[in-house]
């Protein structure tokens, strides 16, 4: 039986190998883990998909094959192994080779601990080990058979005594006063989807002003005892997505996606939540089903995937099955952002800064000047998959919800 890369995500086309845990000649049970694919955003333990004998390991350890590659081949007893030769579907990719006058990195500091050679660490955990100068015999390892997780290293760290920080790599610099800074690898995956979106999707931008009193008035109402329950602040991204699935269930073509000549069209909202790594990297975790859940359920959820993400403890279904994205800049203050749809999807939202502003409101018949929370919330969509006044609408619906809905109900 072959056994093939797996897929990583709706868009990722290619992944890293990063160890195997088998060797030519050995027996592997069905779910015995076989190997392991490693990112910066992410571990995932692959196990064996059935019993027998490895025949074949087509692909080294650090290489990088597209999905679908033949990484081994098993017999399984069922039939004829595929020849022990068989060449990878796909030829791993080298790596790219440093430009022309950027100072190489150092080498590892020689202060690098030694490791136990029978432990097998994952090009993350290594690094997070060389980083704090830790002795990985010393840290407890959840993985199967012990192994050494990324998470187990974070979670070591907290409980450690300090270490002083491992001093940065110094920036390649390329002279001439300037500086050049090397993509790491969240960066590239998110420069590669950003310009694939741009290229598949005619995006158009469209925003609206709407006034989040009900909302406030909740948080200023119940913020204190919710915090102190928690542990973690109410802020206005809950509700605002709470209200975005109900205007999904009426203008349903905004959760899809285009494939070929058709629009896709989900019936659950998988709410795909834009989450920043402290200016090193986005990652977009998802909540499933978050159609199906109340304002206080969505609050929980979205704290539980940004402090996953911002600790590397996501697995890879969590990025899995998205059907809409949040993007939510607010806390910086911007006025309005434009963002770049997260493909396969057709649209996403920006929720900006909230903020007391002028606002006229009407009281027994007569237009009254007000100070409201006023906000901005923007919508970018694919105009393949829906037009203009669609997308107003169903913006229109959004902000008739925010503004009118019993937001205090919603919340104990």
């Amino acid at each position: 039986m072959d056994v093939l890369m797996p897929q990583l995500g709706e868009t990722v086309a290619e992944g890293t190998l990063t160890i195997w845990h088998k060797a030519v000649g050995d027996t592997v049970e069905t779910g015995e883990l076989l190997f392991e694919i490693g990112t910066d955003k992410v571990e995932m333990e692959v196990p064996s998909p059935v019993g027998g004998t490895i025949r074949a390991i087509n692909v080294e350890a650090g290489a990088t094959v597209e999905v679908g590659a033949v990484l081994a081949v098993i017999d399984d007893g069922k039939g004829e192994a595929a020849a022990p030769s068989a060449a990878p579907e796909t030829e791993p990719k080298p790596a790219p080779a440093a430009a022309p006058g950027l100072v190489p990195a150092p080498p590892a500091p020689s202060n690098t601990p030694a490791r136990d050679s029978n432990l097998k660490l994952s090009p993350v955990v290594r690094k997070l080990v060389a980083e704090n100068n830790l002795d990985p015999s010393q840290i407890p390892g959840s993985g199967r058979d012990g192994r050494i997780k990324k998470s187990d290293v974070l979670a070591f760290l907290k409980g450690a005594p300090a270490v002083p920080a491992a001093a940065p790599e110094p920036a390649q610099q390329s002279g001439h006063g300037k500086t050049v800074i090397p993509f790491n690898r969240i960066r590239q995956i998110t420069a590669e989807h950003m310009v694939l979106s741009k290229t598949v999707s005619p995006h158009v931008a469209q925003g609206i002003e709407m006034d989040f009193s009900r909302i406030d008035r909740v948080r200023k109402e119940k913020g204190a005892a919710w915090k102190e329950r928690e542990g973690f602040s109410l802020n206005y991204l809950p509700f605002i997505a709470r209200a975005a699935c109900d205007a999904i269930a009426e203008f349903p073509n905004i959760n899809a996606h285009v494939e070929g000549d058709n629009l896709v069209v989900y019936d659950q909202v998988n709410l795909s939540i834009a989450v920043d790594l402290n200016f090193q990297g986005l990652v977009a975790p998802v909540i499933q089903n978050a159609s199906a859940m109340t304002a206080v359920e969505i609050a929980r959820a979205v704290a539980d995937l940004a402090g996953r993400a911002r600790s590397g403890q996501l697995t890879q279904e969590d990025y899995h099955g998205a059907t809409y994205t949040i993007s939510n800049n607010g806390s910086f203050g911007t006025l309005y952002t434009t963002p770049i749809i997260n493909q396969p999807q057709v649209a996403i939202l920006s929720t900006d800064a909230i903020t007391k502003r002028p606002w006229v409101v009407n009281v027994d018949g007569e237009d009254m000047m007000a100070i409201r929370p006023i906000g901005v919330l923007t919508q970018s969509f694919d105009h393949r998959a829906i037009d203009g006044a669609y997308s107003a609408a169903f913006l229109r619906r959004l902000k008739e919800i925010i503004e009118t809905k019993d937001w205090a109900a919603a919340l104990p």
